[in-house]
This record gives structure tokens, C-alpha cells and sequence, in this order.
């Protein structure tokens, strides 16, 4: 399957997630929570959707937590604190570091932080507000600081929690992120392509 295709379908996923209603059952800040989320978005995409990845995953020169530890790493993430904006994001920053699936992490892991924020503080992430360089090095540099991903984040904070735009437009952002950008959400929302 060509990488358009992927995200064609898993759009169409994002699309029907938010309004079969399904993402307001998703179990908040736990790995099955996002484990559902991969699932849901990534079903017609890999066989593996929402499985542990099995093999060791390395980006660039930044090696992601060892499938030996992944377990127990995961684990220890789940018993992070996310009562409040700065542990809900120390904690995404984590699950990022743990990088629990062979692909779709990133594009998984936002709408568990959204999830999250939503819970703790009545808030989400306007995804469209923060470009992707400045999110792709501030992630690179979180597991040493997380400083600049907070600021970034709070930056685009929006109280309008249930605005199926701003989640539309935070899903062609993260997609954007991964350079899965060939189609936007809003023509297979409208086109049922």
C-alpha cells in the first residue's frame, strides 16, 4: 500500500472517530487508550494496528526505548500523574520516547494528548497553530528538555474542546507533521472520496 493510500484511509478513520462519537469513549492516559486510538485510525492500514511493535525503532540518530523494556517502560509511563497541563505533556513526551507501534505514533499520541489536556484542563491543542519544524525539533530536544514543547502547546491551547473543525484541522496538521499530506481531511470529509 502507497503511503497516499495510507493516509487516505486513515483520515477517513480520524473523520469517522470523531463523529461516530467513539473518541469520547477511549480510555484517557492509559497505553490501551491509545492502543485504541491506532487501532481505530490504522485498522485498514497494518496488520499490526494497535499492537506493541516488536522490533527496535530508531529515528535519525534518537534510538525510541528498546522492545526489551518497552513493557515495563510503558507500564511506568501509565502511572505518571495528568491531572495538570505541564504532567500531561511530560507524559506524552514520554510515551513518544517509548514510541510503543512500528508507525502511527505521532499521529496517535496527539489526540491521546488532546484526550488528556481535555480531562485535566478543559482544553485542547490547535494542532494548525503550531508549524511543523518548530514542533518536530521541539520534540526532538523533549526527553532532555520539555520546555519548548510546553510552550509551543500552551501557545495553541483552545477551551472550544467539542469544535469538530479545529479537531479536523489538528488532524491534517499531524498528518502534515509526518509528511503525509497529499490530501486534505476536509476533501475527504466533504467528497467522501
Amino acid at each position: 500500500m502507497d503511503y497516499k493510500q495510507e493516509e487516505l484511509l486513515s483520515k477517513r478513520r480520524a473523520i469517522e472517530l470523531w463523529d461516530s462519537d467513539y473518541i469520547n469513549e477511549i480510555e484517557v492516559g492509559t497505553f490501551e487508550g491509545l492502543s485504541n486510538i491506532h487501532r481505530y485510525l490504522f485498522q485498514d492500514v497494518y496488520s499490526f494496528a494497535g499492537t506493541l511493535r516488536t522490533v527496535n525503532l530508531a529515528k535519525g540518530n534518537f534510538r525510541f526505548a528498546p522492545v526489551l523494556y518497552l513493557e515495563a517502560s510503558i507500564k511506568e509511563i501509565e502511572k505518571m500523574p495528568q491531572s495538570t497541563f505541564d504532567e500531561c505533556v511530560e507524559k506524552y513526551v514520554e510515551m513518544n520516547v517509548a514510541h510503543p507501534f512500528r508507525e502511527g505514533n505521532g499521529r496517535s499520541g496527539r489526540i491521546w494528548l488532546d484526550l488528556m489536556l481535555r480531562a485535566a484542563i478543559g482544553k485542547c491543542v490547535d494542532w494548525s497553530k503550531i508549524e511543523k519544524e518548530d514542533y518536530l525539533s521541539a520534540m526532538e530536544r523533549s526527553p532532555v528538555n520539555s520546555l519548548e514543547i510546553k510552550y509551543l502547546i500552551k501557545g495553541a491551547l483552545t477551551d472550544d474542546t467539542s469544535n469538530r473543525e479545529i479537531y479536523m484541522k489538528g488532524i491534517d496538521n499531524s498528518y502534515r507533521y509526518e509528511e503525509a499530506n497529499s490530501v486534505s481531511i476536509f476533501d475527504i470529509d466533504k467528497s467522501n472520496i
